[in-house]
């Protein structure tokens, strides 16, 4: 197998792990939902709801307890399942996500990760590269399945044979949008509005196919809210831990990127940080990290439905870089209305729009709502939306 390419062997040795359970002690940063672990991923995306935040606000709601903002399962685990291909680039692709429950503070889960496909693709960028999709299983120590995911990576050719240099992407770097300070003036007021419900009820019999969420700003994006996001969620364990430890991780994996400048082996997951580790990974950049922006989404969702709504399903595929600098902003659309089982579900349409006007990111949102005639929501959902 040669490292850094896309071979036949080396996909045969990832196929012969579909359906496997995988090892996820380098995909863990937490356990439990503390009250620690939750304060902490609320502060890494900028979220602000007291139902995360604030003990005596999240017991006088009808939960009585501290709740979790669901994307917190990132930090349980990653959602990245990308085995073998030594040296391949991985770049994060997107993630269906499906709870059941809420997340309640000091639930501590079990995983269960599986690779469930490999698909072999051809695009103007890569002439070959592959999508690598696992599904992940959390468990509550009180036996609920709480939520499933599948996350997606797409994995690329990173260097020429024997060679330190990468392939040539096609992308080109980009310059730093310049914000004129009106500009400036309308983000900042703009992400500083807040749109959340709390405890003021959206019923189900209220919401019209066509309506908007409120839109949620996020920008411009700095080097700080990328560590922040890092803190929250997973440190360096993705990229070996530091250290010994990390060297250790690259002989095991050779997953690692040659820093141009000393010679050394270091972690490509660096181009997160460093604009010129960004450009040589193919981002134009140094760029936010996927689930990050995905976890946005969820933000946005949370404060249009409210404490008594419930998001049920979020699946956001990621689709360019949002380079430090760029500004997103998250929109939501309802697309139709049904009532199963009892369970009054919207769907949405979701997209990330850039400074550019870009779509950055996109996917489907499915939420349960109140009703009047039906009653509150009722969990854990077992109704397939």
């Amino acid at each position: 197998m040669t490292w850094g390419e896309i071979t036949d062997a080396g996909l045969a040795a990832a196929a012969e792990l579909i359906g496997k359970p995988l090892r996820r002690t380098r995909m863990q940063w937490i356990e439990t939902a503390t009250r620690d672990a939750i304060r902490h991923f609320a502060w890494g995306i900028g979220d602000d709801n007291p139902l995360w935040l604030d003990p005596a606000y999240a017991e006088s709601t009808h939960h009585q307890t501290l709740l979790a903002p669901p994307c917190l399962l990132y930090a349980v685990d990653s959602t990245i399942v990308a085995p073998k291909l030594a040296g391949v680039q991985w770049i994060y692709a997107g993630t269906d996500w499906t709870w059941f429950d809420h997340i309640r503070v000091d639930d501590t889960f079990a995983i269960d990760a599986r690779l469930t496909a490999q698909t072999e693709k051809s695009g103007r960028r890569f002439s070959r590269w592959v999508l690598q999709s696992g599904e992940i299983q959390y468990t509550a120590d009180d036996g609920r399945v709480v939520c499933v995911a599948t996350g997606h990576c797409a994995r690329t050719p990173r260097v020429k044979a024997g060679g330190k240099k990468k392939d040539d992407t096609g992308v080109q770097d980009s310059k730093p949008h310049y914000y004129e300070p009106d500009e400036i003036a309308r983000i900042e007021a703009a992400s500083l509005v807040n749109n959340r419900r709390g405890s003021e009820v959206l019923f189900f019999e209220d919401v019209n196919v066509g309506d908007a969420t409120p839109v949620l700003v996020k920008g411009p994006l700095t080097i700080t809210d990328i560590i922040a996001w890092y803190s929250a969620t997973q440190g360096a364990l993705h990229y070996g831990g530091a250290h010994a430890d990390a060297l250790r991780y690259r002989q095991r994996h050779a997953d690692y990127h040659f820093n141009a400048q000393t010679g050394a082996k270091d972690s490509a997951g660096r181009g997160h940080l460093e604009a010129g580790t960004g450009r040589d990974v193919g981002m134009g950049g140094a760029y936010d990290v996927g689930p990050q922006r995905i976890s946005w989404a969820q933000q946005m969702l949370c404060d249009w439905i409210g404490d008594h709504g419930f998001l049920h399903q979020l699946n956001v595929s990621v689709r360019q870089p949002n380079l430090v600098g760029d500004t997103i902003w998250w929109h939501g659309k309802v697309t139709d209305k049904k009532v199963i089982d009892g369970t009054c579900f919207a769907y949405l349409d979701v997209e990330a729009l850039n400074q550019h006007d870009s779509r950055s990111a996109f996917g489907t949102a499915v939420v349960a709502l109140p009703s009047k005639d039906h009653g509150p929501v009722t969990l854990p959902i077992s109704a397939t939306a």
